[in-house]
């Protein structure tokens, strides 16, 4: 199946009920300091926390009962296992998840507090993936892969037709982190169908196999990250990257320095708690500010779940 406007649209309706329809919020004071207007879409305020709501959201309403009923799996780094745990909680399913060991403390704990049983594994996406292959076998849970999945990318894409709702006149830009490519993939094929908008991806510098596939044409399927940007770390799926291929118009990269104060001048300014990936697209404009001078950019703010007792700074 090739993803569509109509999916994204019909996964808006069914998660409707669910999810909250987060801000766009605003800060004069940032928009003087980058030289053009930014609208950020506040998804740290979402259920859980976090965009990943959406995805696993339609993901656990599109199952029939018998899929549902032998327990959902997957694999995730913090918020895509909280959303699904949490999902599946509305409609009584058990749920596991496969996390790293090096993932964020107040993740794991998050994910626990829904209700899902966590299994730890190597952080690499091999390890991931062959836990996963286990515990399907085992169990023969239902594998609901984080970004790899035309219902998860129809979910994610809903926070853009939202985004383009909201803004009352035309964007130029809208931008989002790229990780496993979930969220950008959806948002590509959401913005291209409803508006005139650029999309870019912004990804760092110590985690760029999307960049590097997209300037190639070729996907990394290894990859080894290194980045602050812990919701970040996955390699960008098949799908996704297809959906990148066909919709998106650039992914620029940015430093690790600059994700880190990127991310504080968004605590201080815009006076909201963002994790350390969400502050990627600022990064990104503040490394490269030429080609937003003067545009209308919206920013898609991915997430709140941050470690506040290991601040960068």
């Amino acid at each position: 199946m090739k993803l569509t406007i109509k999916d994204i649209q019909q996964a808006h309706k069914r998660i409707a009920p669910h999810i909250h329809c987060t801000p766009i919020l605003q800060s004069q004071l940032l928009n003087k300091m980058m030289g053009c207007e930014l609208f950020f879409k506040a998804e740290n305020f979402q259920k859980i926390g976090a965009f990943k709501a959406r995805g696993a959201c339609n993901a656990v309403f599109s199952m029939d009962d018998a899929s549902l009923h032998k327990g959902v799996v997957t694999h995730s780094s913090g918020n895509h296992g909280a959303a699904l745990a949490w999902a599946a909680s509305l409609r009584g399913a058990d749920c596991t998840v496969v996390m790293p060991e090096n993932a964020p403390a107040v993740k794991k704990a998050a994910v626990a507090g829904y209700g899902a049983t966590i299994q730890l594994c190597e952080p690499t996406m091999v390890a991931r993936e062959a836990a996963i292959t286990t515990l399907v076998e085992q169990y023969g849970y239902t594998l609901v892969h984080p970004f790899d999945a035309d219902q998860i990318m129809a979910g994610q894409g809903t926070a853009a037709v939202e985004l383009l709702q909201q803004i009352e006149s035309e964007v130029d830009i809208v931008m989002a982190p790229v990780g496993g490519g979930g969220l950008i993939g959806g948002t590509g094929i959401a913005v291209k169908a409803l508006s005139n908008a650029q999309v870019i991806g912004a990804e760092p510098e110590q985690a760029k196999d999307a960049w590097l596939g997209f300037t190639t044409g070729q996907r990394l399927a290894e990859y080894s990250p290194n980045t602050i940007a812990d919701g970040l770390r996955a390699t960008v799926g098949v799908r996704p990257f297809a959906a990148i291929t066909n919709t998106v118009d650039d992914i620029l990269l940015c430093s690790e320095e600059r994700i880190v104060e990127a991310m504080r001048l968004i605590w201080t300014r815009l006076k909201v708690i963002i994790e350390p990936s969400c502050a990627v697209p600022l990064a990104a404009i503040m490394d490269q500010p030429e080609q937003f001078r003067g545009k209308r950019v919206a920013i898609i703010l991915t997430g709140g779940n941050v470690d506040l007792d290991a601040l960068p700074w």
